[in-house]
């Protein structure tokens, strides 16, 4: 937010005119002119809904560029829709800016929520904008579709499914850290291609919005990772009833990470688990897991087998070349 409070600000309805209006190309959106939009799926189809709420110095940076809060808030959203199995067609918007807002922030604002529709297809159908009074606010409910009975839930993993993930894992974490901790990625000895890698996961997320027709076709179980991958394997692991067990010689990561994990094991393992991957987490029959790998990577969308389901007490376990790792000592994201 610019430190100058702008001496003319349109007000609500301008602002909406002026800014979101553009971007409501939904009939159903009645162009933001009304109190409500009317949405009605294909036939055949149920809505899948989702929301997202991002504070600032929470979930982003007061000094993040706008469109970059924009894009993030939006993708988060899409990362759910697509672990449901979910295509995303459409979102609503509430804004909260704080009392030093400015009409050139909340235009960058717009120009970046512009470029992702364009980029994954959705359109804005409504929402809300309102004064927060100290720090800006965005929360966005995102609205999918998939065929009725379709949506893939987090309690469908079954023992002898195998265990999926895709993208690699731990990186936003780190990113996390080096904006925190200016000097953390040289401290640890990453090159300036890894430090900015990882700046780049936190900062812009990359929704798996091509994986989710697969996903909808061979889960039994999916869900996005968020709060970290041992933190959210064990909501599946408790919603499914089941164990989960994952390799750590098979989870993904990239080459910041792999040099994370030479230089420190314990900073490694709690960016691990450190959340706002936002991958997908996918339980899938072992019948039918090598057509869902196939099908899975012809989507351009990496994917990794890292462990199993099993009959248990519904815990997670992590293992290192055969010796367990105590999942309860990786602390994960907390939203309180």
């Amino acid at each position: 937010m610019s430190g100058k409070i702008a001496a003319e600000r349109p007000h609500e309805f301008e602002l909406i005119k002026r800014y979101f209006a553009p971007l409501a190309t939904d009939a159903g959106s009645l162009e933001l002119k009304d109190d409500a939009a009317v949405y009605t799926p294909l036939e055949g189809n149920e809505l899948v809904l989702t929301k997202d709420m991002l504070a600032a110095d929470v979930h982003f940076f007061e000094s993040d560029p706008p469109e970059a809060v924009a894009a993030k808030a939006l993708r988060v959203n899409l990362s759910d829709l697509a672990a449901k199995g979910a295509t995303a067609r459409s979102y609503l918007l509430g804004l909260a800016l704080p009392h030093d807002w400015s009409p050139s922030w909340v235009e960058r604002f717009a120009s970046g929520l512009k470029g992702d529709q364009s980029a994954f297809d959705v359109t804005l159908v409504g929402g809300d904008t309102i004064h927060s009074g100290k720090n800006l606010m965005v929360s966005i409910t995102a609205i999918g579709e998939t065929r009725k009975g379709a949506a893939v839930r987090r309690n469908g993993a079954r023992p002898g499914d195998l265990l999926y993930v895709t993208g690699t894992i731990g990186d936003a974490a780190a990113g996390l850290k080096e904006r925190l901790e200016p000097g953390f990625a040289a401290k640890y000895c990453l090159s300036e291609e890894e430090t900015r890698h990882i700046l780049d996961r936190y900062l812009l997320p990359q929704p798996r919005v091509k994986i989710a027709e697969v996903v909808r076709r061979y889960a039994s179980a999916a869900m996005d990772i968020s709060d970290g991958l041992i933190s959210d394997a064990g909501h599946m692991a408790r919603a499914s009833g089941c164990q989960l067990s994952f390799r750590l010689e098979d989870i993904p990561f990239s080459s910041a990470l792999k040099t994370l994990r030479l230089a420190s094991r314990d900073t490694f393992l709690k960016c691990l688990n450190g959340g706002d991957d936002y991958e997908i987490l996918v339980a899938v029959p072992r019948n039918v897991s090598s057509a869902f790998e196939a099908v899975a990577r012809k989507t351009g969308c990496q994917i990794s087998a890292i462990g199993e389901v099993s009959a248990g007490d519904a815990s997670v376990i992590l293992s290192d070349n055969g010796t367990d790792i105590s999942a309860a000592t990786i602390p994960g994201f907390q939203h309180f």
